[in-house]
């Protein structure tokens, strides 16, 4: 087994690696695992996939979720490895160590997540614990270090945003308001503003599924 083979099976279901690692006792994996493999959406592509689905389609709750438990676990199925998901809990896997344990993600200059692929519209569909303890890449640079304007700072027209951090009463008020129906329906402008982002973009129905979910 490798991550070639992984990868393989993934964009099947338009997912790709977002990061891997060899698990501590300390990160809290599977007891005997020797490999964490990180699973999140390929774009463009993705929404696509899903929005063809019958989870998205039966107008049930958390289509999204229950389409990643599907997906994740017919992958861990066929390598054997147990299927891990961020969501379903408590108690919950503690997914954002797992990203930043795996050499692909760091906290952001204003507190979110940046991968070196998805930049901030990294998210994580799902991760599969296997036995082996695979070979893996070479890891990137912090994509932040080549970034010199740091757009995400200053981005949050509702300064709810940036290096002071998160303040979700003001989002919340914000997208509740008419300036705030932009980001409600193209997503968030400090995610979007993100250089890294802008390669890996949503497309606004995708986008405002995920700020729906937001608001609740």
């Amino acid at each position: 087994m490798t991550l070639r083979d992984v990868a393989e099976l993934a964009s099947e279901w338009r997912l790709e690696i977002f990061g891997a690692f060899h698990p501590e006792p300390e990160d809290l994996a599977p007891e005997g695992t020797g490999s964490v493999v990180l699973l999140g959406p390929s774009e463009p592509g993705f929404w696509n996939r899903f929005a063809d689905s019958p989870e998205y389609r039966d107008g049930a709750q958390d289509p999204l979720d229950r389409w990643s438990r599907r997906a994740v676990s017919a992958i861990a199925e066929s390598v054997a490895a147990e299927p891990l998901f961020p969501f379903g809990g408590p108690p919950y896997r503690p997914f954002q160590r797992w990203a930043i344990r795996s050499g692909r993600a760091w906290q952001s200059p204003v507190g979110m997540l940046v991968h070196d692929q998805a930049g901030l519209m990294v998210s994580y569909r799902g991760a599969l614990a296997l036995e082996e303890r695979l070979d893996l890449p070479d890891l990137p640079n912090r994509p932040c270090y080549s970034c010199p304007d740091r757009p995400c700072e200053t981005a949050c027209p509702a300064n709810a945003l940036g290096t002071r951090g998160y303040d979700v009463p003001a989002c919340r008020e914000f997208l509740d308001s008419p300036d705030g129906r932009e980001c409600m329906t193209l997503g968030c402008i400090v995610r979007r503003i993100c250089p890294v982002s802008r390669r890996h973009g949503r497309i606004p129905e995708q986008s405002a599924f995920h700020m729906r979910a937001f608001r609740g």
